[in-house]
């Protein structure tokens, strides 16, 4: 066990065994660790991306899906935009992720900033009402009930109200926020700061990691909800992407351009498929190394902090 030299005449400081420096197996071990990690992610991966790219001679000739490549198409993307199904339902997930972030968003910090303020109204209900959130959930048929009284089935409110609030998210925002200096408020509140100018200048300024974090959260929440749509969605013209995929991917629906004006050289349904979740994926593999060196900070600081 590795020590640390102390004052003469005392015993050497001993390390923690998690704060010692790995020895060469170690490393070693915890190198093979990640590289089978890479790999069981990038792995199913790289073999999506390629089937979805492979001509039908290719994947005919795999049986199934395609390890390795022999020729590249991009076909299947080009039927599946032919056909208005899957191009509107990306442009219906994107409109319902978008707005549902920002209110998701900006609901939760202006709960999370209010339930941090020991003085707020109505801080000991709230509070409790959002922490037994943790405990009970009223149920599908509740939800339902309340979703068609409100008039929201079919409409696209019903993909983004229900779910608009996350309990887990507010906690995480209240708990950084309340561990910002109370001397910093005081003395914007001398200069004559409102509580609005408050959040906006110095709360949010200061909170960016966290904030970051639990936008990305409601935004991959609202891009993968399928089970909303399901319920409260007749209209097949505004199923998001996440039905679309279930439809024709889980459940093996085919696509009308699928089988519409069907000729020799057009790409197999299990291309069209991959495709499809290579399209569902996409976004949030090209949003996340922006919001990454936020991720780690966001979440130790609202989790551990308070």
């Amino acid at each position: 066990m590795t020590t640390l030299t102390s004052r003469p005449g005392r015993r050497p400081a001993r390390l923690a065994p998690w704060e010692e420096r790995p020895s060469p197996a170690g490393q070693l071990g915890k190198g093979a660790i990640i590289t089978l990690i890479v790999l069981a992610v990038l792995g199913p991966l790289y073999t999506i991306v390629l089937t979805s790219l492979s001509p039908a001679a290719t994947v005919n000739r795999a049986g199934g899906l395609v390890l390795v490549p022999d020729g590249i198409t991009v076909e299947a993307y080009r039927q599946i935009f032919s056909d208005t199904v899957v191009s509107r339902a990306v442009l219906v997930s994107t409109g319902v992720t978008l707005v549902g972030t920002l209110i998701s968003t900006g609901v939760s910090v202006l709960g999370a900033y209010s339930l941090s303020r020991p003085g707020s109204f109505l801080h000991r209900p709230l509070l409790f009402s959002i922490l037994l959130m943790f405990v009970f959930f009223p149920g599908i048929i509740p939800v339902y009930l309340m979703v068609s009284g409100l008039g929201l089935k079919d409409s696209y409110w019903s993909l983004i109200l229900p779910t608009a609030v996350s309990a887990f998210n507010v906690v995480v925002l209240r708990s950084f926020f309340m561990n910002i200096p109370g001397e910093v408020l005081d003395s914007a509140r001398i200069d004559g700061a409102g509580e609005w100018r408050i959040l906006w200048r110095i709360v949010l300024p200061m909170s960016k990691a966290v904030t970051a974090v639990v936008a990305m959260f409601y935004a991959v929440g609202y891009w993968n909800a399928w089970f909303n749509a399901m319920l409260y969605i007749d209209d097949t013209r505004r199923w998001p992407l996440a039905l679309i995929l279930r439809q024709y991917v889980v459940d093996s629906n085919p696509l009308p351009a699928a089988t519409a004006g069907v000729t020799g050289d057009a790409p197999p349904t299990l291309a069209i498929k991959m495709a499809i979740v290579v399209i569902a994926v996409l976004p949030a593999l090209i949003i996340y190394p922006f919001v990454q060196r936020h991720f780690t900070k966001g979440v130790i600081v609202g989790a551990v902090k308070g």
